[in-house]
């Protein structure tokens, strides 16, 4: 059992998924980081200076009552919110990874299709020729024209 195990842990496809899977890991922070911090910061500008992750709908008030300046001070009173602005933020990093992801998969697809498409090959040799008289295809071995009979 130990034996298989090891086989299975060694396999191929078994280390390219992990890595894959740390990739994707480190890829999702990136993403995050580019949503929140480079993103939706201009977007909230042009919106009128709404901070999208400072989205929020208060449900119960906490131990302070409202109204909160942002989100951090409604959870430090202890108010129960739904935050809508930061699932904006995750779906709006979700639509970049998925589009990364599907990009690379076209690549991806592109490189093993022209994997598989062999390279042109060279035009076969002749094997006729054309009489200079009548203009017909003659055989590269004949030395008179089957159809007009002159020497070629």
């Amino acid at each position: 059992m130990l034996k298989e195990f090891k086989e299975f842990a060694v396999k191929g496809n078994v280390v390219d998924m992990a890595v894959g899977i740390i990739v994707g890991g480190a890829f999702g922070s990136i993403v995050t980081t580019l949503v929140s911090e480079v993103l939706m910061p201009p977007l909230g500008l042009l919106l009128g200076g709404v901070d999208f992750s400072n989205l929020y709908i208060v449900l119960k008030e906490g131990a302070k009552a409202g109204p909160y300046s942002a989100l951090l001070d409604a959870k430090a009173a202890g108010a129960v919110t739904i935050n809508y602005g930061v699932f904006l933020n995750s779906v709006i990093s979700f639509l970049i990874m998925a589009f990364a992801v599907f990009l690379l998969v076209k690549a991806i697809n592109t490189l093993r299709r022209m994997e598989k498409t062999p390279a042109a090959a060279p035009p076969p040799a002749p094997t006729t020729k054309e009489c200079p008289y009548c203009l017909s295809s003659v055989p590269l071995k004949a030395t008179r024209c089957p159809g007009c009979t002159s020497a070629i």
